[in-house]
């Protein structure tokens, strides 16, 4: 059995964390950290988690963390970075939720996040944790940079486009909306119900700290540096990213083809048929992302409609997808959950 220890056990993503990795077949859960619940019992603060889970949250300065195998961070930004060094020393693997070693350039990363990298050694050894990028990277990797939500549901539509070199990188646009729950669970007046239901608002307009991370990634698959327009949008929805994608044609190709081609072997990602229109709900609770792509009016514009749950596939789901590559289990194990609906 794998041994697991989760760093920052109460915030949305550390439960979905738990969740998961609950009915997963192989894992044995060492610690759960929490300085303010610490000795609370996770079922008590958790009711989900009743009779799948008997262990109570640990202090972070006592918990036995170097006796895990792998241990997960679902921490806010600058925790990670501070801890993982001492456990990598110690043979522990480590998969971080946070933003700290998703940026390889440190200067770039210390001016979006606004604060001084603990660690700048450890950011050229971790391996960016999209799966179906980087899987063999990820097999051996020490560290894994989870991606953060909206940067997953962007790259993976724009991947296949990107790849086969047929749109203009010069012009991409990312118009896409993302539930409550993204902005984690913390008191704060813009999320609060009666602020965020009946209302839809952009933010972040002149610059969001995930725009570096998706530029970086899909530059990566472009061997040239390209130019993203990225809005993002609050919607009055618990969980969901929804991205609609634009990109001016560059080249030919049958894109339904393309696409499907691109994500065949892939198991999280659904390419739905041509003149279909994916919603978050039919994602909600998995680790699916779903894609269509259309080409209006037959004219050079591309459009591409992807759509995940900002908590699993955008988050903890990605996490435990990421383990499972890295300690040799079938990719699926512990996520085969389907959508719930209504």
């Amino acid at each position: 059995m794998l041994k697991v220890g989760i760093v920052g056990g109460t915030g949305y993503t550390g439960v979905e964390l738990l969740r998961l990795l609950a009915q997963h077949p192989e894992i044995q859960f060492v610690a759960i950290t929490s300085r303010k619940e610490a000795g609370m019992a996770v079922a008590d603060l958790f009711q989900s988690l009743r009779g799948r889970l008997d262990l109570r949250f640990s202090d972070p300065a006592g918990a036995p963390l170097t006796g895990c195998d792998v241990v997960f961070f679902a921490t806010p930004n600058g925790v990670a970075m501070q801890q993982a060094e001492a456990l990598l020393q110690a043979g522990v693997r480590v998969v971080d939720l946070s933003a700290d070693f998703r940026i390889r350039d440190v200067a770039l990363w210390e001016k979006w996040y606004g604060m001084s990298h603990a660690c700048p050694a450890l950011v050229a050894e971790a391996v960016y944790g999209l799966p179906e990028i980087h899987r063999e990277r990820i097999r051996d990797a020490r560290i894994v940079a989870n991606p953060g939500c909206y940067p997953t549901a962007v790259q993976l539509g724009f991947l296949p486009l990107v790849e086969a070199g047929i749109v203009d990188i010069d012009h991409l646009v990312a118009d896409c909306k993302s539930g409550v729950s993204g902005a984690g669970r913390r008191a704060e007046t813009h999320i609060l119900f009666s602020e965020a239901s009946d209302t839809l608002k952009a933010y972040g307009v002149p610059g969001h700290r995930h725009l570096p991370e998706i530029v970086q990634g899909l530059s990566d698959v472009a061997r040239r540096a390209v130019k993203l327009t990225f809005v993002p949008h609050l919607t009055p929805m618990v969980r969901g990213i929804h991205a609609t994608l634009y990109a001016r044609m560059s080249g030919r190709a049958d894109l339904q083809e393309l696409f499907w081609r691109r994500f065949a072997s892939e198991p999280f990602v659904d390419v739905m048929p041509a003149g279909t229109h994916p919603e978050t709900r039919a994602v909600r609770a998995s680790n699916m992302c779903r894609i269509a792509v259309h080409r209006p009016q037959g004219g050079d514009m591309v459009v591409v409609l992807s759509v995940i749950d900002n908590l699993v596939k955008g988050a903890a789901g990605q996490a435990v997808q990421n383990m499972n590559v890295m300690f040799g289990f079938p990719e699926t194990l512990g996520l085969q959950q389907l959508a719930v609906l209504p």
